[in-house]
């Protein structure tokens, strides 16, 4: 079988943003292939536990796509502190006699952006709306890697390795079945310390924050890295629970102008025309806002807000009037969307500004101005496997169609067993059983209960 039809039937998207199918963004071919190891965020842990446990998957699938894509370079980008993940890297790349390289990176936020690993690597930007492709690169997570070498031996994707962290007794790396609940993997690491605490699902600053009362009504999906446990009333968490008129309110009368949101903006840095305060400016200036945005077809300043990342560097660390940028942009880049605009690509060639190196902010700054400064010298040493009696596992985890279900109510399934399909020319991901059981629900979600002897 050939190697993207191995993915594709596997389920493979990827492990470390929005899910794009696997199958679909390896056919290409490129000279640069670069996994990403760099585990974005504060507080995770998961990408570094893959590499120190599953190294020669990481390599023997890095040749893999390397031969289907035309690779000329291969790199692993990883943090230079990962001083242990790094030892093992090298003595398997040595004993498989592999000329793959590994491109050590800076304790800097946000290092695990796609975008920064290209200019790092390449030394070359992505321009503004693009992707890799765009520079003759492709990016993959480091855990989507291991994916791919399980696919060529028929084992699709169904269960997933995830932190557990925070306010928990013994925080851990939590391996378990697609569709578990937030509730069984948060129990593997033991007793939770705060009695009023908030669920982060993925990192700190571009994760999704929940109540604990939804605890036991989520479910890990293919694109979950991790589940924080922090107290209600910390800084991340307090920002998030602004009301978005507020932030508005606050963006239109509270904003100096000082563009410090621009100057240490990571696109704009890189070279994107992104300047967060012309944005709250335009705001700050509009007496329909909403109206105004709507309007924004030849508005430069306004058109920007589709170019965000969405990292919060602006408003976690730059803004010093703590205002939110990052809100603002999502605002204004949703009224846009829906209104059917995209930013277009430049036509000429894109490149990092020459203040780039002296305005990168260290993770652990940005860590502390989120109140996590507790949690974030941890230690994990040991890993839990979760086998959960029900899973819930939705039909679309990604980027792309929803699957379409192929079973029942009533049917026997076993783990790996097809139960969502995607027609050949959509993007999506097939969908497989996670556990062996009796499928008791399909709706939007396919729910399989293990059968009782």
């Amino acid at each position: 079988m050939k190697l993207l039809d191995a993915i594709r039937e596997a389920g493979v998207v990827g492990c470390g943003g929005a899910g794009f199918p696997t199958h679909v963004k390896l056919n290409c071919l490129v000279k640069y292939l670069i996994v990403n190891a760099v585990e974005c965020e504060p507080l995770l842990r998961t990408d570094r536990f893959i590499v120190k446990n599953k190294t020669e998957d990481i390599i023997l699938g890095m040749e893999l796509i390397a031969e289907q894509v035309r690779a000329e370079k291969k790199v692993i980008a990883i943090k230079y502190n990962y001083a242990e993940e790094i030892s093992a890297l090298e003595k398997v790349i040595k004993a498989l006699k592999s000329n793959i390289e590994i491109f050590k990176l800076e304790n800097i936020y946000p290092a695990g952006d796609e975008q920064y690993i290209v200019n790092a690597v390449t030394g070359k930007s992505v321009p503004p709306s693009g992707i890799p492709l765009d520079v003759n690169a492709v990016v993959t997570n480091v855990a989507t890697v291991c994916c791919v070498a399980e696919s060529v031996k028929g084992k699709p994707f169904t269960h997933k390795y995830l932190t557990v962290t925070g306010e928990v007794e013994n925080p851990v790396i939590v391996y378990t079945p697609v569709g578990t609940s937030f509730a069984s993997c948060v129990e593997a690491a033991g007793k939770i310390l705060v009695d009023d605490y908030v669920i982060i699902e993925g990192g700190p600053l571009m994760g999704k924050q929940y109540d604990k009362t939804q605890l036991e009504n989520l479910f890990i999906t293919k694109t979950t890295s991790g589940l924080i446990i922090v107290p209600k009333n910390i800084s991340v968490v307090n920002r998030n629970t602004i009301p978005l008129k507020s932030v508005l309110r606050r963006a239109r009368v509270a904003c100096i102008q000082c563009s410090q949101c621009a100057d240490l903006c990571p696109r704009y840095l890189l070279g994107h025309p992104l300047k967060p305060h012309l944005i709250m400016r335009k705001l700050g200036y509009s007496s329909d806002i909403e109206s105004d945005i709507e309007k924004a077809q030849e508005d430069e300043a306004l058109k920007q807000a589709l170019i965000c990342c969405e990292c919060g560097v602006c408003e976690v660390f730059a803004c010093p009037m703590e205002l939110q940028p990052r809100q603002v942009n999502i605002y204004v880049k949703k009224i846009l969307q829906n209104k059917g605009m995209r930013y277009s690509k430049p036509d000429c060639e894109v490149f990092s500004r020459k203040e780039f190196e002296g305005r990168k902010v260290p993770t652990k700054r940005i860590a502390s101005r989120l109140g996590l400064n507790k949690y974030y010298d941890y230690q994990i040493s040991e890993i839990k496997i979760v086998e959960p009696k029900k899973v819930s596992i939705p039909l679309k985890q990604h980027i792309g169609v929803s699957a379409t279900p192929v079973v029942k109510a009533g049917e026997k399934v076993e783990c790996g067993k097809i139960i969502g399909t995607i027609e050949a020319e959509k993007i999506g991901a097939f969908v497989h059983a996670t556990i062996d059981g009796a499928v008791t629900s399909v709706t939007d979600v396919i729910t399989i209960s293990r059968e009782v002897n």
